[in-house]
């Protein structure tokens, strides 16, 4: 079963994750030193905030599969929504081993399609690319490029 996915940019991980704690009535089921992740049931999501954005508030929204077929499905699904996707394919982004692809509706409200493949001890690529460098990593650009790369 698929599961919803918010990504949201706080400036106060602490008031942040106290907040979210309290609003859930549930502790984060991971905790770094720039990002908490609630994997909740009820609703079922995968919420998660980093001190990593741009701007503070939401950074992107997605769909989290649960195995292939699933990816697969959604997948498809975006290919007959009428914009370019990014096919980023196997990453590490948000503490995690992934595969993903990106999509922007039509307000560019960044969308994100993945299925997580296992745990990762950096934040995600650009950790190991270049470690000053302090933004999320994960979420492209709303202007894709011409080669389809993203951030990471």
């Amino acid at each position: 079963m698929k599961r919803f996915h918010v990504n949201i940019s706080v400036s106060d991980l602490e008031a942040s994750i106290g907040f979210y704690n309290s609003l859930f009535d549930a502790e984060p089921s991971v905790v770094k030193p720039d990002y908490a992740k609630w994997m909740l049931e009820d609703p079922r999501v995968n919420f998660a905030i980093t001190t990593r954005g741009e701007r503070k508030g939401i950074d992107h929204l997605g769909i989290q599969a649960e195995s292939d077929a699933e990816l697969g499905e959604v997948y498809a699904r975006l290919q007959t929504a009428g914009a370019p996707m990014i096919e980023e394919g196997a990453t590490t982004c948000c503490y995690a081993n992934s595969e993903k692809s990106w999509i922007f509706d039509p307000d560019s409200i960044a969308w994100e399609t993945f299925l997580t493949l296992g745990e990762s001890p950096v934040y995600g690529t650009d950790i190991v690319k270049n470690p000053e460098r302090n933004s999320a990593c994960c979420r492209p650009q709303a202007e894709p490029t011409k080669s389809g790369s993203s951030c990471c």
